[in-house]
């Protein structure tokens, strides 16, 4: 069963976090499996402070969830991409089609909806070149799609965690 892609809005509205919220916000991003207990102690605070801590940062949309980072090629899929993709009319019946579309694709991990002059990149893990080459073409076969531009990815390097302003 397909499971609903997890859409990432930037947010419009900043409110800065205090000392005590930077650290748990941090530590989280650092690991996201550490007990309330540890977490309290890490940060100076009770367990039901720190517990009611996290609670107010989810409510605000500051910690959006928890997940388990993989390795793609660990899952059968080594060749990962970078795929720029540029629609040929800018309608928002066809965006929202594509959107859609390229989301529920297994091979997609993320969707970046750019400025310039492509309008989506997406990243994307296969087993071979052979299977990009083949989600390449029908990429390129949909009606809203004028042109196509594939960057194979070497290496790919995470920060731990971002740091809050």
């Amino acid at each position: 069963m397909a499971r609903k892609p997890n859409i990432i809005r930037p947010s419009s509205h900043y409110a800065p976090l205090d000392r005590i919220d930077r650290v748990v916000v941090l530590e989280l991003q650092k690991n996201a499996r550490i007990s309330n207990k540890e977490l309290a102690a890490l940060v100076g605070l009770s367990p039901s402070s720190c517990l009611e801590r996290v609670r107010r940062l989810r409510e605000r949309g500051v910690l959006s969830g928890f997940h388990a980072a993989v390795d793609p090629a660990l899952l059968g899929r080594p060749t990962q991409a970078l795929i720029s993709v540029r629609l040929q009319v800018h309608n928002r019946h066809l965006i929202d089609d594509f959107y859609s579309h390229v989301l529920l694709l297994p091979e997609s991990i993320s969707v970046y909806h750019v400025t310039g002059v492509d309008d989506y990149v997406v990243h994307v893990a296969v087993a071979d070149t052979e299977h990009l080459r083949s989600l390449v073409l029908d990429l390129t076969a949909r009606d809203e799609v004028e042109h196509v531009e594939t960057r194979l990815i070497f290496q790919v390097l995470r920060k731990p965690a971002i740091e809050p302003l």
